[in-house]
């Protein structure tokens, strides 16, 4: 992650997920960036809190979480899917939606059923995050990104995780599941929270 010499941005950083998915597309995201990106596999366990209804909150509390108890800098991102045809909704809930015991796969098919059961409901969507990066000594920097779009009829390509096989960013014809990966990495919600963050560590000389 870029930073000015002078700033006490990391050298390495921890992702605070368990996510597979999401900590290899963040791992994606950063690289080139000169900082070594590692997941959670290898360090203790960490005890998150609860997440709320707040993006922001939830990934500075991930973040924080995971600094304070690994000693060491931890990235963490809170991210869900709005549909203006739902009322926002899932939105901060997006990963427990429809249920604790549903995987990506039921999580997909019971979106498209509650907007089934809404004809005429708008399909307009977008994606959102909320970035954090926490120092071990509880430094804290955040950044912000969407996406906008809106939700296929039907699921369409292999690519990506959660939500990403019925969403069509604006802009393309294509899913987000089926977009070439360095391209989802340059447009995605997640990709956009992340590229603020950096920005605003500043930059330093790449290695």
């Amino acid at each position: 992650m870029a930073r000015s010499p002078a700033s006490a941005g990391p050298e390495r950083l921890v992702v605070a997920t368990s996510n597979a998915g999401k900590a290899r597309e963040i791992r994606e995201i950063l690289s080139g960036t000169g900082i070594g990106v590692e997941d959670l596999s290898g360090h203790p366990p960490v005890s998150f809190p609860e997440e709320g209804g707040d993006y922001r909150a939830n990934a500075l509390a991930k973040a924080r979480a995971a600094a304070l108890q690994l000693g060491e800098w931890a990235l963490a991102d809170d991210s869900g899917l709005e549909v203006e045809g739902l009322g926002g909704a899932p939105g901060p809930y997006s990963a427990r939606y429809g249920g604790a015991g549903l995987d990506d796969r039921g999580r997909v098919e019971h979106l498209l059923d509650e907007l089934a059961a809404r004809p005429g409901a708008s399909r307009q969507a977008r994606f959102v995050c909320w970035a954090s990066l926490v120092g071990p000594d509880g430094e804290a920097r955040s950044g912000f990104g969407e996406c906008p779009g809106r939700i296929l009829a039907q699921p369409c390509g292999q690519g990506g995780f959660g939500y990403d096989p019925v969403f069509q960013p604006d802009g393309y014809e294509q899913s987000m599941a089926e977009l070439p990966e360095d391209t989802k990495n340059r447009i995605s919600h997640r990709a956009r929270a992340l590229q603020e963050l950096v920005r605003s560590l500043g930059s330093r000389p790449q290695p």
